[in-house]
This record gives C-alpha cells, structure tokens and sequence, in this order.
C-alpha cells in the first residue's frame, strides 16, 4: 500500500485505545494490527510447523530488518548490526577502536543526553575525559557546538532528538565541522527514528546507534549500530561470538575471524523475535512518501505551538525542534495532567513539562480533544 496522506489513511491501521488518544510515541509506539500475524509468520510459524530447523528462515528476518532500516537511511543494508539496545551497540563500539580505547581518548557530549549514553561512555571507557556541553545553552545552535569542538577531541555524541527538551541538533553540520577537525562522530537516533529523516549516505557520520521501540512502533529489543565502511575494518570487538566470525558455519575453535560487514559487532546466538516484529512495522513506515509522517507531525504539533505558545518550553522551529512538544503549566500542571489522565489522553511529564507526541495514527481531532481538556482544567 501506498499512502498519500497521513493520519485518516494509517490510523485504522494501528491498535490503539478504544477511548482517549495514545501521544506517547516518544516512548512507546503503538503496534500495528497486522504486526501479530506478521510475527506469527516470520517467527512462530516455521519453528512450530517446519519440517527442520527454523534458523534459515528466522535469519532471514534479520536480514528483512537490515534490509528496511537501509531503506529508511538510505545505506547499505549490511552496514547495520543487529544489538540488544543502545547502551550495549555504544559499548561494544567504543571498545573496538584503537582512537577511543588509548588512554588519553577525549569524548564530547551534552549534558541533555540520555544518562544511559554517559553510564555506557564512563564504563566503558573509564580513563577518557569526557567534555559536556552545559545543558543551559541551546543544543540547536551550531555555534554552541562549534565552541565546544577541538582538534584534540576523538569522538562527538549527538543525539538527533534529546528526549527531555524536544529539541534537534544540527546533525548534518556538526558531523561535516567534526570532519574538517579529524574527529570521529557518533549519532543516537534512538529519539528521531520514523519522525526526522537521516540519510546516512548524505550526512555520513561515522557511526549510529538507534532503536525501533518508539516512532518506528516495532516494540523494545530492536535495536541497531550502523558502522560507517571506512570504519569497519578498524574495528575489532571484544564482545564476540560465533555470529561475529567471517564463517559462523566453520567451527574451527582455534580460527577466528572477524565478519567482514558490521555484523562482526553481532556476537553469540543472536535474538530473532524483536526483528521479525521490528522488520514488518519499518517495512510499513517506508511505504510512506518521504516526508510525509514529518510534515504531519509538524501540522499538529503547530496547533500545540499556537494555543500554548505561552506554556511552550520546546522549539517551534522546524529545523530545531522534534516530534515532541513539551509544555510547563506551572502551578497548574498537577490539574492539567490530572485531567488528561481521566480524559484517557496518554502523555508523560518530565522536568521541563508535559510531553506531548502526535505520530502518524493521531489526527486533529486528538489535538483539539487534548487543547479542550487543557482549556478546561485551566
């Protein structure tokens, strides 16, 4: 199927509350009918109704999973490995680089990211200076990050989206200013996935790391780590397995040999039901025309801009901010949030505020639903 228009076209097409409106796509997307068919097929039906072994057609959905996220960033599909989740793709990574593993290694991130992307940098690498952009300066505004970059820097962590402020770094540019200096770079898409385009082939970081479980509405233990080719061959994991060999059919004990593609990152017996699942949802995000989920996000997210223009704490801006409005009532906020939750409308509040999410199976009914319940309880 191809769709020419969003929400009134794909919302049937979702399992979604029968009362209310679900806007929590920044932490949970909400399944598509069709996924548990899918995955019955793909997963459940050859191991329960084969003649052998499933393994040929299951690592066949890992191959349907690389296959659609290179679609979706516009990359070869084996330059993408298959990982638990993102703080085990960023682990495993920073231990495989000669640059990031010597001692004196100095990473730059913001103090907005995910804590877990520090927990992992820290352990990780526990003898690098990690450098952080204050969380009181604009993230969206390349001369922050333009101040903050050094030649003696060897990797920058950019988040696309930081979950907390609903704001959008500047990715295309921060990664071509880390080039220019001899920096290694690092995207998390974990937040942006299915709601802001990345085209790998045009931004050309050297790595990425992302998930499926929010926009891309294909449920946790999907994750993924994109390897740039320059890249790969300089990489050699510790956290192997026999599906990080060149051969994993060979069984020779004493000969190993990292995979030639990014799969070398892989590791042991690989977990297959969250790809089947995620495969089938991405597959169904890329028959949209490019763009599109976007500008609908944009669409609804401006009727938010414009009647809590007051009570805005996120960017407006296109270019800076993400899926995400977040909106601070003040000492309201415990009545608003309240009476969201007994008009059965699914937000969340974080420091900053309320976090309001429209996808592509909301429309503009579930907007005004939501402006109306906020009107009244103020």
């Amino acid at each position: 199927m191809t769709f020419n228009t969003a929400s009134h076209a794909c919302k049937g097409d979702f399992c979604l509350p029968d009362k209310g409106s679900y806007l929590l796509s920044h932490s949970v997307g909400r399944p598509l009918k069709s996924a548990q068919q899918a995955f019955s097929d793909e997963f459940f039906h050859p191991w329960q109704h084969g003649s052998t072994e499933p393994w040929q057609q299951w690592l066949r959905s890992i191959e349907l999973f690389q296959s659609a996220l290179g679609q979706l960033f516009n990359h070869s599909p084996d330059s993408f490995c298959p990982q638990v989740n993102l703080s085990s793709a960023l682990t495993k990574l920073l231990m495989s680089h000669p640059r990031l593993t010597k001692p004196s290694a100095k990473i730059l991130m913001s103090e907005l990211d995910f804590p877990s992307m520090g927990y992992a940098l820290r352990h990780a690498l526990p003898e690098c200076q990690i450098v952080f952009i204050p969380k009181e300066l604009d993230i969206t505004n390349l001369e922050v990050w333009n101040r903050h970059l050094s030649e003696d820097l060897d990797l920058v962590f950019i988040s696309q989206v930081y979950s907390n402020s609903g704001q959008q770094a500047p990715v295309h540019s921060v990664v071509a200013a880390t080039k220019q200096q001899g920096i290694l770079s690092i995207v998390d898409v974990a937040q942006s996935a299915g709601i802001l385009p990345m085209d790998l082939t045009e931004t050309e970081p050297d790595f990425m790391i992302g998930s499926s479980v929010k926009w891309l509405c294909s449920g946790p233990g999907a994750a993924y780590l994109w390897v740039h080719p320059s890249q790969i061959t300089l990489c050699e994991p510790k956290d192997v397995g026999w599906f990080s060999h060149e051969n994993p059919f060979e069984f020779d004990i004493h000969n190993f040999r990292y995979h030639h593609s990014a799969l070398r990152f892989w590791g042991g017996t690989p977990s297959v039901a969250p790809f089947a699942l995620a495969a089938h949802s991405i597959h169904y995000m890329n028959q949209h025309p490019l763009g599109l989920i976007r500008r609908h996000n944009l669409r609804l997210l401006t009727k938010l801009h414009t009647t809590f223009e007051a009570q805005l704490v996120s960017p407006k801006a296109s270019d800076q901010c993400s899926g995400t409005a977040i909106l601070d009532f003040g000492d309201a906020q415990h009545k608003v949030v309240a009476a969201l939750k007994t008009a059965q409308i699914s937000v969340d509040v974080r420091s900053l505020g309320v976090r309001v999410s429209p996808h592509i199976y909301n429309d503009e009914a579930d907007i005004e639903q939501l402006i109306a319940v906020i009107n009244k309880a103020l």
